[in-house]
């Protein structure tokens, strides 16, 4: 009875579920707009928790299959099998009554075999059509996740260790920095979970969609994604290595892989 109680792991550990996806996402927004409220990055959190939201309606979507489609599929394949059947009939009526010449066997054969290719090519474009429908949405959505990416990039881009470190002199068209040496740290690595969130956004789709073309665009955004996160974890590196006491697990890291 206890065992029956308790959840299967297969089941919940196998796979990403939107819900927590989501949940973690909204979380963290929490997170970020406390500790730099009012921010541009805040924002993009708040709208990676509406893309989230949606994301997970669009997964819901491909989840379900479209009956309607399926059931033309099924009248058309059933027209198939019966024009089959009928041109078996008449041939075999012809047959046995002996009242045809062969040219009219090969006008009648020629007319059923234009038949038949006209409703499997109608066939196969019912069949693939439920999956290209569903690929269209996907790809659609997966587009949104890949500019959020790129925005979440455009917040950290002048985030510049070195600016922290040293003081360097302004000029006229020097971005705004406003961020102290404490603040930076936190700020990047903030850019860097959004970014890994939106690729498990993007990773929804993969599990829940077999299809060539979207298991190609979702790679292509986890490999945006974590390029973008090295980069930004390049930064990080060189603010901790810089101030190790602050940073002393991850100095110590470097160090050793630094010596190694």
């Amino acid at each position: 009875f206890v065992a029956s109680l308790m959840p299967d792991p297969v089941q919940t550990y196998s796979e990403l579920h939107p819900a927590p996806v989501g949940s973690t996402i909204s979380v963290l927004a929490r997170r970020i707009h406390e500790r730099f409220p009012g921010s541009g990055l805040s924002k993009v959190a708040a709208e990676l928790v509406t893309v989230a939201a949606q994301n997970q309606s669009v997964i819901e979507k491909l989840r379900r299959p479209l009956w309607w489609l399926r059931g033309l599929a099924t009248l058309t394949i059933a027209a198939l099998v019966a024009l089959v059947v009928w041109a078996a009939i008449e041939f075999r009526d012809l047959v046995k009554g002996g009242t045809f010449t062969l040219s009219e066997a090969l006008q009648s054969i020629d007319a059923a075999t234009s038949e038949l290719i006209f409703l499997s090519l109608v066939v196969l474009f019912l069949v693939s059509l439920e999956t290209r429908l569903k690929r269209r949405t996907a790809l659609r959505m997966l587009h949104r996740l890949r500019s959020i990416a790129h925005i979440v990039d455009m917040h950290q881009l002048t985030k510049d260790p070195e600016l922290a470190l040293h003081r360097v002199e302004s000029t006229a068209s020097s971005p705004s920095r406003t961020l102290s040496r404490t603040q930076l740290p936190r700020y990047l690595d903030y850019c860097s979970e959004l970014l890994a969130l939106t690729s498990k956004l993007a990773a929804l789709h993969a599990q829940n969609l077999n299809d060539a073309v979207v298991l190609s665009a979702v790679n292509d955004i986890e490999a945006l994604t974590a390029d973008l996160s090295r980069k930004i974890w390049q930064k990080i590196s060189i603010l901790a290595t810089a101030d190790p006491q602050r940073h002393p697990a991850m100095a110590s890291t470097l160090d050793r892989e630094t010596a190694g």
